[in-house]
């Protein structure tokens, strides 16, 4: 792994000539004038996921010079010592080998471990899903971070394949006003609970699980070990809590990428056992993909260089990102944490402080919403903000059960969707001039404006760049391969900025600062405290 670092590459010097000589002023519209096949040319099929990258700021030459800065960091040698298990997380010694969690028998590190557990665990699941014997209705899923934006996303992307008779609660603020309202109509008998924590120790999910003892022990429940459940590695703790069934995961495996492995219970309790294997299957397609495609069809890696592209030298601060599917409504808040924590990174790998920038801040909500409240300011605000548009072609109302005259209009209203997704990608790319907003009708403008300065207020720039990625429908398979997609994208990125993408020293720090305080807020103890600090503490003590 002696690869050199991106800036100190040949590549990204001609990279730097490009973008001050073609690819600071390149105009999408003129782009798409001068070649009718760009749209052929800049589209990308991957297992399950179909990606236009052609309203991107970038030509031909572009790619040619990010390929090679690619090659030139040695961004293939470094996937494939992740993919066969070498310790890449080198300020933890670790190997980082989630896509072994989701590998067939026989096809990576681990293999008769993983797939034990797995087996375990699904057999599991099959138990709590024959409702009729094992009484449950309710499941609650008690974690923080990876162990809940991970399955919090899944559930509800595939409403479509879930158990009619369950219903999944997701807990993780150690906020009591985050538990309180989810325990409030549920009864003992029905409910299970899931500790998600490897170490059985993390302060808001132990928390939360004492407070859900306690409701349980309260309302009359018996039977500890039937209604609560673990996934952690810390097998004497949950005993001691009463936890006899536990599932554990390795050390190699990142919180914010172990939604493969025993965090996904909560989602192989909604879907079941067969398609939650879909899932697994998806993403190792994608991994596939990563692993073996050609670099100019490599979707995982095009995208990385894509992000690199407008962090470094268009310099853009943010993507947005706005899946028009309500289902993924959470998976701007999944890959916030799956790229911030991930590439929010200052120094590499070395340990020296980086000359550029790296992560972009990730954010966003699922269309049409988004329309109604951000996206003004992606059209005509003063920062260019990239945009990633998810679409998915066909809907699940069948599978759920939707007939007649409510189908009809729920699919309706599916194309009324496409319809605002493709829209918008169109409006941020064409924009509007003076003239076309001159010669159009503005019913709600004031009359006593003077037209030519109105114009100005509806004129949009345009030129705003955009990727859509299509899925054919929402399955657990097309699900597991967008998200192994994300991850390998973020591989991408962070292995040519030359940071660990797998460590998150960053949240250590408020950890330890809070196990300090803690004890403060019932002393009042305010020595060696900051002034704020102090003053805070008091404050909040009156």
């Amino acid at each position: 792994m002696n690869a050199p670092r991106c800036d100190r590459t040949e590549a990204w010097a001609a990279l730097q000539g490009h973008f001050e000589a073609h690819g600071r002023e390149l105009d999408l519209r003129e782009a798409f004038a001068r070649d009718p096949g760009r749209f052929e040319a800049m589209s990308v099929e991957a297992p399950e996921v179909f990606a236009d990258l052609s309203k991107n700021l970038l030509d031909t030459a572009t790619l040619h010079f990010l390929l090679d800065l690619a090659d030139e960091c040695g961004v293939a040698a470094r996937r494939d010592a992740m993919l066969r298990g070498d310790a890449i997380n080198t300020t933890e010694d670790r190997a980082v080998l989630h896509t072994a969690l989701r590998a067939p028998r026989g096809a990576a590190p681990f293999n008769d471990d993983v797939h034990g557990v797995l087996d375990a665990m699904l057999a599991y699941v099959e138990t709590v899903r024959d409702t009729g014997a094992s009484g449950i209705r309710h499941i609650v899923n008690i974690g923080i971070g990876g162990s809940d934006l991970g399955p919090q996303m899944v559930v509800p992307a595939l409403d479509g394949f879930a158990h009619p008779g369950l219903t999944l609660h997701f807990v993780s603020n150690v906020d009591g006003h985050d538990i309180a309202p989810v325990l409030r109509p549920l009864k003992p008998a029905e409910t299970l609970f899931i500790i998600a924590s490897k170490t059985f120790t993390t302060q808001e999910t132990m928390a939360n699980a004492h407070a859900a003892k306690a409701w349980f022990d309260a309302n009359g429940g018996t039977d500890t070990a039937k209604h609560f459940v673990a996934t952690t590695t810390n097998v004497a703790g949950a005993a001691q809590f009463g936890i006899t069934t536990t599932f554990g995961f390795w050390d190699w495996v990142g919180g914010r990428y172990s939604l493969w492995s025993a965090i996904g219970l909560p989602i192989a309790l909604a879907i079941g056992a067969d398609h939650f294997r879909a899932l697994l299957g998806g993403a190792h397609a994608m991994d596939e993909h990563f692993a073996h495609a050609p670099a100019a069809k490599n979707l995982p890696l095009l995208l990385g260089l894509i992000d690199v592209w407008y962090r470094n030298f268009h310099r853009f601060t943010s993507r947005s990102v706005a899946p028009y599917h309500q289902g993924l409504r959470r998976l701007p808040a999944y890959l916030q944490q799956l790229e911030m924590e991930s590439n929010g990174k200052r120094v590499d790998l070395n340990g020296e402080s980086l000359p550029f920038a790296t992560g972009p801040v990730v954010w966003g909500e699922p269309g049409t919403n988004g329309q109604h409240a951000y996206f003004q300011m992606l059209h005509q605000g003063t920062d260019v903000i990239p945009v990633e548009f998810v679409l998915v072609k066909r809907t699940t109302h069948a599978m759920s059960g939707v007939h007649g005259p409510l189908l009809a209009q729920l699919e309706q209203q599916h194309t009324m969707l496409l319809a605002n997704g493709l829209a918008q990608s169109q409006a941020m790319m064409q924009g509007k001039t003076a003239e076309q907003a001159q010669a159009e009708k503005a019913p709600t403008a004031s009359k006593a404006l003077n037209p030519l300065t109105l114009a100005r207020h509806r004129t949009f720039p345009g030129n705003r760049p955009s990727t859509t990625l299509v899925l054919d429908q929402l399955t657990p398979r097309s699900l597991g391969a967008l998200i192994a997609c994300y991850e390998h994208r973020v591989f991408t990125s962070g292995a040519l900025w030359g940071i660990n993408s797998f460590d998150q020293w960053g949240v250590e720090l408020g950890k330890a600062l809070c196990n300090d305080l803690l004890p403060r807020l019932s002393s009042g103890d305010a020595g060696g405290l900051d002034g704020s600090t102090a003053g805070l503490l008091a404050r909040l003590r009156r």
